[in-house]
């Protein structure tokens, strides 16, 4: 009964939502796969929408259009990994992975990168701080996607008192020592941090469940967000990428088109301390089931960025990968729904 409630509830936030200008435009983005109609595409979308309990974003990034009806069955989707999240991961869980000041202190013997909150420290030990950590990344103590980031270079004789009432201003209470990335990452894509997204599911008898492991590749910002022109691949259990990268607008990239980096075969460093990292992780947050975690490479081993108890849904995408089913059925076998 609560899993039914939870999906009209999210039907009906979608329906209020709904713009035709956005239905338009990801029609448009679809028509890069499929010359069907603008019209055509918008009502298949929309059948989609109620029949797979799928986003439109979901229907145009996984090329659905060009899938037959049982193709489209396997498709994991955004309304879908929604449930999970509202049905498994607590509040409490929640607050552990969103306040940043709370997760620093949780996860600090796992973290691998020094961070402090302004807020816990005087003006001394951020000195000492910034002595140690010359760049460092000012933070909101909650926010997501990258949004209200700031990176800091301090000489030696930065004005501590002064630092803190410049981030401060900003909403900003956290600092983080700026993560140098794998050698063998920065060739990928020197301007941000490649990050790896692995998301797993903690099941009653404290098994830890890989349903996704992806490469995400920043291209002309210092960030590798999705949402922010970065692009992503699918890994291998092995840390090798499988696919072409993709972004928001399909474009396909099997090189990385900055670096001329292939993506194809891209073996992710330490990828094995990747994979013991994250089980050791999602064990500590039984509270939070259902997790992506972003974890860096540094030459010294993996760095834990952060946890999302809401992860967004990774999977191959058909024009790049040639792979036409998705991996709903390794979620259900994981979650059990």
């Amino acid at each position: 009964m609560r899993r039914i409630r939870v999906r009209l509830q999210y039907l009906l936030r979608r329906a209020r939502k709904i713009r035709p200008g956005n239905l338009v435009e990801f029609a448009r983005t679809v028509q890069r796969v499929s010359k069907a109609p603008v019209p055509v595409i918008i009502v298949d979308m929309l059948w989609c929408s109620l029949r797979y309990d799928m986003a439109f974003r979901d229907y145009a990034v996984w090329d659905i259009r060009l899938l037959n009806a049982r193709e489209r069955k396997t498709w994991m989707t955004h309304p879908k990994s929604f449930r999970i999240t509202k049905m498994y991961n607590t509040p409490e869980g929640r607050s552990k992975l969103e306040d940043k000041r709370r997760f620093s202190r949780e996860y600090a013997d796992l973290l691998g990168r020094e961070t402090i909150d302004l807020r816990d420290v005087d003006d001394t030990e951020l000195a000492a701080f910034l002595a140690r950590h010359p760049r460092v990344l000012a933070k909101p103590n909650e926010g997501h996607g990258g949004g209200g980031i700031d990176l800091h270079e301090v000489g030696s004789d930065v004005d501590a008192s002064a630092f803190r009432a410049d981030v401060t201003a900003k909403g900003q209470t956290v600092l983080d020592e700026f993560i140098v990335q794998h050698p063998e990452m920065s060739a990928m894509y020197p301007d941000a941090v490649n990050t790896i997204r692995l998301i797993t599911f903690l099941d009653g008898e404290d098994r830890v469940h890989l349903l996704a492991s992806v490469l995400r590749i920043g291209n002309g910002d210092v960030i590798d967000n999705f949402a922010s022109g970065g692009m992503f691949t699918m890994l291998d259990d092995d840390g090798v990428a499988l696919y072409p990268g993709v972004d928001k607008n399909s474009n396909v990239y099997r090189e990385h088109p900055v670096t001329g980096t292939p993506i194809v075969g891209f073996q992710v460093p330490q990828y094995d301390r990747v994979l013991d990292l994250v089980a050791s992780l999602a064990r500590r947050t039984p509270e939070a089931p259902y997790v992506g975690w972003d974890i860096a490479i540094t030459a010294n081993g993996p760095v834990v960025i952060e946890g999302n108890h809401n992860s967004s849904v990774f999977q191959p995408k058909p024009s790049a990968s040639g792979v036409r089913t998705g991996l709903l059925p390794v979620y259900q076998a994981a979650v059990g729904f």
